[in-house]
């Protein structure tokens, strides 16, 4: 039998330990309660709070994969 090949990432496409650790800090702003949107508002969903915690990883200059040029549908 031939053997199996071990699959790696792309390190392109990965978070640098620096940004997990920034956006599970934010995740935990989330859960208690206590986050808050650039207007000031209650962050209200999943999402929107992931959304934050790249975006603040970002600005810190921790590696973070490029944003997808997708269009909505």
């Amino acid at each position: 039998m031939p053997d199996k090949e071990k699959k790696t990432k792309k390190t392109s496409n990965e978070y640098s330990q620096k940004a997990q650790e920034k956006i599970a800090e934010v995740m935990k702003e989330f859960k208690d309660g206590k986050l808050k949107s650039s207007a000031g508002d209650k962050v209200t969903t999943r999402d929107q709070a992931i959304a934050i915690g790249i975006s603040e990883a970002r600005e810190k200059g921790y590696k973070v994969p490029p944003e997808d040029d997708k269009e909505d549908k």
